[in-house]
């Protein structure tokens, strides 16, 4: 053996010595690492020291909240305890800032700022850069361009079609086996409201509800819904190269695919009946524009306006929240009518006169179920289906109590705990649709069902209607009844959902 290498001047103790430099240098970044979190958590502590919160863990923050799916029980204490607002802690330096009072909502809304970074981008892979998560200008610019989308001449035609698609689902029921059969709803009203939409949005032919591969985009929807909520609240996922590589990761991208194809399929079937038509050129002249229409158009008039990324953006963030959010709606309304029958009654004999059997039921009728309106919005109240929104302060801001943040802060805006704020509504937990007769007075950020402000709900008339046309059509069929063995546990993810499904008896009436 030569005496270069036993030497130690030789290449292993080059080797050596280039180890210990890089371990010296990963040790100096690790502690200046440290460091820098140690002092951004120190200067979050001073910020928020006008707003106490229960104890935290200097690590693991809040952590017992989040386990055994607990979080809005959790909540419910923060709201009662704490005034106005509260920060929860994550872990270590990650805080979210919670927001329950109108007054704040009310602030927070009216200003510009973005919409929180995280945990919003964890959903760019999945709905892309839409409506939901553009910020400034072109969110304004996509705004501006989707409005017409959802003006009433364009909404009034839909009518028909979101009634076609509950009577099938509605047959679907009249046929399950048994005098009362019980049935988990959101499933069946999830594959109604996606039938839905590809009617009313996207000029779809036939019927999603007996197509399985409905049932698989559904099926990924739920999915990357669980997978979201799980990624927001795991430090170790944030960075995306290593939670790509984590079985997790991976499953998101696999949903996130099925979630693409559909979209995609969507898009291909719209463009390619156009063209065979010849009305690629005339959608500009037609009376009514469909959501896809109006994307199509705008490509078609700029080029460069929008480009084939956001076109699927835009498809991908309406489809999710044209039809997740309203079947979340509809299927917590139901169980509030079934756990209050004598309000129930109420609606269905509304309902009986003015629709009769409801053969009739058309866009005019729906300003004229005022008991049942009540009813729905009060349902809202208590199971709002977007328990929250987040905003990045982008500029500090001072509250009407005198306290405030520093600029940098997310706030979550919990439309959960404003709607079940004792502050704010006597008795919260109890179903109260007299909170709504007409003349009844609140505050104007105390009822927030599609958000509020510039970035409020630009579908939320389209998902009113849909809602009255569902529960008038089904209440004039069906009685609705609790199953007492299973009652709903709410959970929060992207929207509300029950931890153990909402399942009810459905009674067919004479």
């Amino acid at each position: 053996m030569s005496a270069s290498v036993l030497s130690p001047s030789g290449p292993l103790a080059s080797v050596s010595g280039l180890l210990q430099v890089a371990s010296l240098l990963s040790l100096v970044l690790l502690l200046i690492k440290a460091a820098q979190l140690y002092l951004h958590r120190q200067w979050l502590l001073k910020a928020l020291q006008q707003f106490p919160c229960p104890p935290s863990h200097w690590l693991f923050g809040h952590y017992k909240e989040f386990q055994k799916d607990e979080e809005l029980l959790q909540l419910l204490k923060r709201v009662e305890k704490f005034p106005s607002a509260c920060p929860r802690w994550l872990w270590g330096s990650k805080v979210q800032f919670l927001v329950y009072d109108p007054d704040y909502m009310k602030l927070i809304l009216g200003r510009s700022d973005p919409k929180s970074h995280i945990p919003y981008k964890f959903l760019a892979p999945w709905i892309g850069y839409g409506l939901l998560l553009l910020n400034g200008q072109p969110w304004f610019q996509h705004r501006q361009m989707l409005t017409p989308a959802f003006h009433y001449d364009t909404l009034k035609p839909y009518v028909g079609l979101m009634a076609d698609s509950v009577r099938v689902m509605l047959d679907k029921w009249q046929q399950l086996s048994g005098p009362n059969p019980r049935v988990e709803v959101f499933e069946y009203i999830s594959l109604m409201t996606l039938d839905s939409i590809m009617k009313c949005a996207f000029s779809h032919q036939g019927s999603v509800q007996t197509d399985r591969s409905s049932q698989s985009y559904i099926q990924a929807i739920a999915d990357l819904s669980n997978l979201f909520f799980s990624r927001v609240r795991n430090a170790f996922h944030q960075n995306n190269t290593i939670y790509s590589m984590t079985p997790e990761g991976r499953r998101n991208q696999q949903a996130c695919q099925v979630a693409h194809e559909h979209t995609d399929q969507v898009i291909r079937q719209r463009k390619a009946h156009l063209q065979k038509e010849g009305e690629l050129e005339k959608i500009s002249k037609k009376r009514h524009l469909d959501f896809l229409d109006i994307l199509l158009r705008a490509r078609m008039e700029n080029g460069d306006s929008l480009s084939d990324a956001d076109l699927r953006a835009e498809v991908d963030t309406f489809m999710f929240e044209g039809h997740d959010t309203t079947a979340s709606g509809i299927s917590w309304i139901l169980y509030a009518l079934a756990t209050h029958p004598e309000h129930q009654q109420r609606c269905r004999e509304e309902l009986q006169g003015l629709l009769g059997d409801g053969a009739s039921l058309s866009w005019d009728h729906l300003d004229q179920m005022p008991y049942t309106t009540m009813c729905i919005k009060e349902a809202l109240r208590l199971y709002p289906p977007v328990p929250g929104v987040g905003r990045e302060l982008s500029k500090p801001v001072t509250f009407p109590d005198g306290r405030s943040l520093p600029k940098g802060f997310t706030v979550s805006l919990s439309i959960y705990g404003l709607h079940h704020n004792p502050k704010v509504w006597t008795n919260p937990e109890m179903f109260d649709p007299s909170r709504f007769a007409p003349g009844s007075a609140r505050h104007s950020h105390a009822f927030l069902p599609f958000s509020g402000g510039s970035r409020n709900c630009i579908g939320k008339q389209f998902a009113m209607n849909e809602m009255k046309v569902a529960v008038a059509l089904t209440l004039l069929r069906f009685e609705l009844v609790p199953d007492l063995s299973q009652v709903p546990a709410p959970i929060a993810r992207i929207v509300l959902k029950s931890k153990n499904g909402i399942h009810l008896h459905l009674r067919k009436l004479l």
